[in-house]
């Protein structure tokens, strides 16, 4: 992985929101796998062995009159993610106990400190998504529990949930390099109750959790969510995100069908991370 080559775009949006967010999320369809927001845009990534000439034409926001899209790409080696990501990363701090920052960054006094240092994995806390299962995680008692982080990306979800005192957590992402960066920083926060695993819903055989965690994107979890729910002990909770407001009656008619009551929902600039209890 240390050799892979990924290009880099940089899309200047104007207005930047919420056109950015709509931007983040087509690109993500079209298997773009990271993003920083910039002042005036987006910088996005995607594995050159994924990339294709016409790969952004069926991106409709690039068509809408609504919006202002210009941009222009080049390559760039994995290892030099780090400059960049030094470059455009400050620390983000949730509510009054929790802030999420780089080694460089000084240490803060709050009680949930967590460091990371993400390379090409998505979910810094900076995107909405990531920040308000956050929110979730703070607001909830996590000690005792056994926990699954699906989507972990970076691991900040299972390890904040560490940090709250779960008992057991496995955190499971579908690439690679999350899933090495994860593993990175996990050690990194010695975090010694996550086990970190490469792979999809798939692996989920005979596990049973007292709280469900998935960040990843509206048509995953509707395939995924009766999965979870087999995994998920009676009185589990299941917090979900990656998926708009207008999206919330469908992923909810999903969870209602396998037996999912909807409990509480946090909106932030139309994404929304929900959840539900059994």
């Amino acid at each position: 992985m240390s050799n892979s080559i990924y290009l880099e775009y940089n899309f200047k949006v104007t207005p930047v929101q919420p056109a950015s967010d709509i931007l983040i999320a087509e690109l993500g369809e079209v298997q773009f796998e990271s993003f920083v927001e910039t002042e005036d845009g987006v910088q996005a990534y995607i594995k050159k062995e994924e990339w294709y000439p016409n790969i952004l034409d069926d991106l409709q926001i690039l068509s809408n009159p609504l919006f202002s899209i210009d941009y222009d790409f080049s390559e760039i080696e994995q290892e030099n993610w780090n400059a960049t990501w030094e470059s455009n990363f400050n620390p983000i701090q949730v509510g009054q106990q929790c802030v999420i920052r780089a080694p460089f960054h000084e240490k803060p006094k709050v009680e949930y400190d967590i460091v990371i240092e993400p390379k090409m994995s998505f979910g810094t806390g900076h995107h909405e998504t990531t920040h308000m299962m956050l929110q979730h995680i703070l607001e909830h008692d996590f000690k005792g529990k056994s926990v699954l982080d699906m989507g972990s990306g970076t691991g900040v979800l299972a390890i904040l949930a560490t940090m709250k005192g779960a008992a057991a957590i496995d955190a499971i992402d579908i690439d690679n390099w999350c899933y090495l960066n994860a593993m990175e920083n996990v050690e990194r926060n010695n975090c010694d109750h996550i086990n970190v695993y490469e792979g999809t819903a798939d692996l989920l055989v005979d596990q049973q959790y007292d709280i469900i965690i998935a960040n990843i994107n509206r048509n995953i979890l509707l395939e995924d969510i009766p999965t979870y729910v087999k995994c998920l002990k009676k009185g589990g909770i299941l917090f979900v995100s990656g998926f708009y407001k207008e999206d919330i009656s469908q992923i909810s008619e999903r969870c209602k069908e396998v037996g999912l009551k909807f409990e509480k929902n946090l909106e932030k600039n139309n994404w929304v991370a929900v959840k539900y209890v059994f």
